[in-house]
């Protein structure tokens, strides 16, 4: 079965109006079968972990674009780096849009040569997982706190229930475990974790040890939905703290994890600055952190945190499918009070809470702390230059496990975590 990818909007825009369209993204998520069903006839295709084709492209890359002349999709390439600077002549010696669709999951490399040569020339766009709005076919946009438009979307949104929700969470958002019933989930995600490390991780100069780097991933699934600590990663898997923040951004550049940064306005003040971590598919992270089964997370101590890592994936997503970079930031001060998550766009923002419950009671009560951000500065704080930039505080959402978008309060209401 084919999902249709709430993505392919933002790929046909760029395609449109960039000579080089690059798709970024970690293994498996459906990068190259996408472009394949986009492509219009005539349009070639070649891979680059071929060693035939791989090796034509490194050493005769002229040769290689006459054999593969655009249109044309190229899958991998990062690993012929030398097609590059050929790609940008014949980009600006053409000027016509959509003639290179470029693919790479090893995104440290590729982006380094994007950003390098292709600057101007190429539209890039992240792709991740399967949208629980993907599997369900409702064909959701950007997530958004305002209740009218959540209503909206109880018109076509299927309902799920707790046992079924965690179902989700523990298959993760991969596609071939979708598309086709009879891959076992540990055999996929034993084989996806050999192929990561075996054929990305391996090229990265700053992963040495292969073992100390799996029990790297392992640590950082089981702190996942926790604020970044270098030194008790570190601690954990017995590397200094330099090497575990390198590691880190390996992760983060394959895609595996996102990074969420503390929400920073000058009106507020003693907030901590570390940024916050999720796995962006709950899978992975599920069987990293060695949950047997979906009933058996659902009852762990880990319920929450799970709960909360699949909301801020989808939300993220949700972004990402429609080529956007996901506004989303937290909030966390000295006092311990915390807000999940705050959706910052146009001068407003949109305070988020995460709640493995139907109706948690007490979970707006730290939405208040953002109250002096929308207050006008002082006339001392102009005169210092210590002024805040007064922004307005949206509609707030509490996302759980009602039944339906219910209002809590004036400003805040209740949102079924299956309507994102």
């Amino acid at each position: 079965m084919f999902y249709k990818r709430s993505i392919e909007a933002a790929l046909r825009s760029i395609s449109d109006n960039f000579p080089v369209l690059v798709l970024t993204g970690p293994r498996q998520v459906g990068k190259t079968t996408l472009l394949q069903s986009m492509a219009e006839q005539g349009r070639k295709y070649v891979a680059l972990d071929n060693p035939t084709d791989r090796a034509l492209a490194k050493s005769e890359p002229e040769l290689f674009l006459q054999r593969y002349a655009p249109p044309v999709i190229i899958d991998e390439l990062q690993y012929a780096p030398e097609l590059f600077d050929y790609i940008k002549i014949y980009a600006d010696t053409h000027k016509s849009c959509g003639d290179f669709w470029l693919t790479g999951s090893q995104t440290f490399h590729l982006m380094k040569n994007v950003t390098e040569s292709l600057a101007g020339r190429a539209g890039v766009v992240r792709m991740l997982g399967l949208s629980n709005s993907e599997i369900e076919e409702t064909g959701f946009g950007p997530f958004t706190a305002e209740p009218q438009a959540l209503i909206k979307r109880l018109e076509t949104a299927k309902r799920m229930a707790l046992p079924e929700m965690f179902e989700r969470i523990f298959k993760g958002s991969f596609p071939r475990l979708y598309e086709n019933p009879d891959v076992g989930r540990k055999r996929f995600y034993e084989s996806y974790l050999e192929t990561y490390i075996s054929r990305d991780v391996k090229d990265l100069t700053q992963v040495a040890d292969e073992l100390s780097f799996l029990s790297f991933i392992n640590v950082v699934a089981a702190r996942t939905a926790t604020n970044v600590n270098y030194e008790t990663l570190a601690n954990e898997t017995g590397i200094s703290a330099p090497t575990a923040k390198q590691w880190l951004s390996v992760l983060v550049s394959s895609g595996l994890v996102a990074l969420i940064p503390p929400y920073a306005n000058n009106a507020l003040k003693r907030t901590v600055r570390a940024p916050r971590m999720y796995f962006l598919d709950t899978g992975l992270c599920a069987y990293l952190t060695r949950m047997n089964s979906p009933e058996f997370l659902e009852a762990s101590a880990m319920d929450g945190v799970f709960f909360e890592t699949w909301v801020v994936s989808e939300i993220y997503k949700s972004y990402l499918n429609n080529g956007e970079r996901p506004p989303l930031y937290f909030y966390r001060d000295q006092n311990k009070k915390e807000i999940d998550l705050i959706i910052h766009q146009n001068n407003t923002v949109n305070p988020i809470e995460i709640k493995k419950s139907a109706a948690p009671t007490g979970a707006v009560k730290h939405f208040s702390v953002l109250k002096p951000i929308a207050e006008d500065p002082s006339e001392e704080d102009r005169f210092s230059g210590a002024a805040h930039l007064k922004t307005e505080i949206g509609t707030g959402a509490v996302v759980c496990l009602a039944s339906n978008v219910l209002p809590i309060d004036a400003k805040n209401w209740y949102v079924p975590a299956w309507l994102i």
